[in-house]
């Protein structure tokens, strides 16, 4: 009988905290930075900072719809291969991919990410 993949108690704490920081950020671009006029009218003006560089990141990254790419193709490949880096990256990237749009990818990885607990833990090579 095989176990399934499931993460000790300190990978719990580990894809805890990744995932809190992930929506955090984006709640904190999307909030503060994207949404709030004058941030966005000086970054889209041109002022050079950190938040501006991170904002114009962010808004090529939104339009191209990568948060929900990487979020699903992570969240696949957790699911062909259940590892904890997968887990990990799925987990950010969904955090993102839901607070910033890509909510469709982003939900279907979601879903994905779920499935992949009860997959069969990897065979030792």
């Amino acid at each position: 009988m095989q176990t399934t993949f499931f993460p000790t108690a300190r990978q719990t704490n580990w894809l805890l905290i990744v995932g809190f920081l992930a929506i955090g950020e984006a709640l904190y671009l999307r909030y503060l930075a994207i949404e709030f006029a004058p941030v966005s009218l000086a970054c889209q003006g041109g002022l050079q900072s950190w938040l501006c560089t991170t904002f114009r990141t962010t808004i090529a990254l939104y339009n191209h719809g990568v948060f929900g790419w990487v979020a699903l193709i992570a969240a696949a490949l957790n699911l062909i291969r259940p590892s904890l880096l997968l887990m990990t990256l799925a987990l950010a990237a969904i955090g993102f991919g839901l607070v910033l749009h890509n909510t469709d990818l982003a939900g279907l990885a979601a879903a994905l990410l779920v499935l992949s607990l009860a997959r069969p833990v990897p065979a030792a090579d």
